[in-house]
């Protein structure tokens, strides 16, 4: 099996490099793509610099893992394999701050701006209905207006057809103070009636702003261009926003039931009876509180309008198209997948080769070197091993220490290479054939 991987390893060095060259050209061609819309200047400038740094990162990735791709199946201790994996989270942390969030811009950087466009219309529809319903609060106030108008208009009537609050009919005091009450109230009302019509060609007119708005997110061409023309739309949506915000009559309505209250002025009796000016005196102090306590119930009412968070301002922001992918990065997982898998897919290269490298030595030993001996170098080996002998045993013996010494590591050499060739069952001896017998 050994042989076999082996084998099969070397048949994959150029598929490898292929491989590896071919990924980093790609995440090259997408950086380019990527960083060409954050550079700023003439096009030719914006050109070459995007070209430079495409071609930097490409050379950078395609070295960085033709190194770790070299060096780490061949690693066997413990600490060094550390190192190296550190060396590879590390570099792994570069490539994708440096080429895989500008490769996610270059596979959706187009939709990510469409889903920025598309999300601040959502932002203007919801200000819009906000500004509208602000606006439209006050109009709740009306009918109860109308009927405290039209209570005081009846008792007027019924007062001066046939006198039910004084006991006398006729135009007096009391007929005119509830009239000039159920005027003023009639009056309120109209204002409030009055303030439904720009309302309502506020509203319209955002409304036109908003289908403009939506019709620029999900129309064909290029992004930048519709963007430009949504900047437009958004400015004239903010203003007519702000105009809708001004028609609300709740700020109206306050002041009127303040005043209401206390610029009421209680007139003299008119009569020269004393019983019936004394009937009237009591008519006007009954209805002064009536129209005080009129005044504070529509004040509350009021300030419980006005009293509701104001419409804050929504401003448009362009982006570019690596901006608004950092920004939106949950809402496009897939390109970011793909983005930093062209990066990243050697690294599941070289932990494949590292298995590989793991499985032969287990199969081989530990020793590589004895097993990865060819014919040839076994050949030249024990030629130099018998002249070696034949040396040996031609030269005389020399009894001086360092000599001696000499002559036995040389012979404690010699001996151990026999064991080693004589134990080792995957090496054959080599004999010399015999001479066939001469024929008589």
């Amino acid at each position: 099996m050994s042989r076999d991987l082996r084998r099969a390893q070397t048949g994959l060095e150029t598929i490898t490099g292929a491989t590896l060259a071919i990924l980093a050209l790609a995440s090259g061609v997408y950086t380019y793509l990527g960083v060409r819309e954050l550079l700023n200047g003439s096009a030719t400038v914006v050109f070459l610099g995007a070209v430079i740094y495409s071609v930097a990162v490409s050379v950078g990735i395609f070295g960085f893992w033709s190194y770790l791709m070299r060096f780490m199946p061949h690693v066997k201790s413990g600490d060094g394999r550390r190192y190296l994996y550190l060396a590879m989270v590390i570099g792994s942390a570069m490539i994708v701050a440096m080429s895989s969030w500008l490769n996610a811009a270059a596979l959706a950087g187009g939709a990510a701006l469409e889903q920025h466009l598309a999300n601040t219309t959502e932002q203007y529809q919801q200000k819009l209905e906000q500004a509208h319903d602000n606006a439209l609060a006050a109009q709740s106030l009306l009918p109860d207006i109308q009927l405290a108008s039209q209570r005081f208009s009846r008792l007027s009537s019924e007062e001066a057809a046939t006198g039910v609050l004084t006991g006398t009919s006729g135009s007096g005091t009391v007929v005119q103070l509830l009239s000039q009450m159920s005027t003023q109230l009639t009056g309120l009302s109209q204002e409030i009636i009055a303030s439904r019509d720009p309302t309502k060609e506020s509203f319209v007119e955002g409304g036109k702003r908003l289908a403009a708005m939506r019709k620029l997110v999900s129309s064909p061409g290029p992004v930048d261009a519709r963007a430009n023309a949504f900047a437009e739309e958004a400015v004239a949506l903010s203003g007519t926003i702000a105009a809708l915000q001004q028609t609300s009559i709740a700020p109206a309505v306050k002041r009127a039931a303040d005043d209401l209250g206390r610029s009421f002025i209680a007139p003299v009796a008119d009569s020269n009876n004393a019983d019936l000016a004394s009937r009237q005196d009591d008519v006007v102090s009954r209805v002064e509180k009536s129209v005080k306590a009129q005044s504070v119930a529509l004040s509350a009412a009021a300030d419980e309008i006005l009293s509701r968070p104001a419409v804050e301002s929504v401003r448009f922001t362009p982006l570019s198209s690596p901006e608004a992918v950092l920004r939106y990065a949950s809402d496009f997982l897939p390109s970011w997948a793909g983005a930093i898998s062209i990066d990243l897919l050697p690294a599941v290269m070289i932990f494949i080769l590292c298995i590989v490298q793991a499985a032969v030595r287990k199969e081989d030993g530990v020793d590589l070197g004895a097993n990865e001996v060819t014919a040839s170098e076994m050949i030249r080996a024990v030629r130099l091993y018998k002249q070696l002998s034949a040396l040996k045993a031609d030269e005389p013996v020399d009894t001086t220490p360092p000599d001696g010494d000499r002559k036995t590591e040389d012979m404690n050499v010699q001996h151990a290479f026999e064991q080693e060739l004589s134990s080792d069952p995957k090496i054959t001896p080599l004999t010399t054939p015999q001479a066939a017998p001469a024929k008589s």
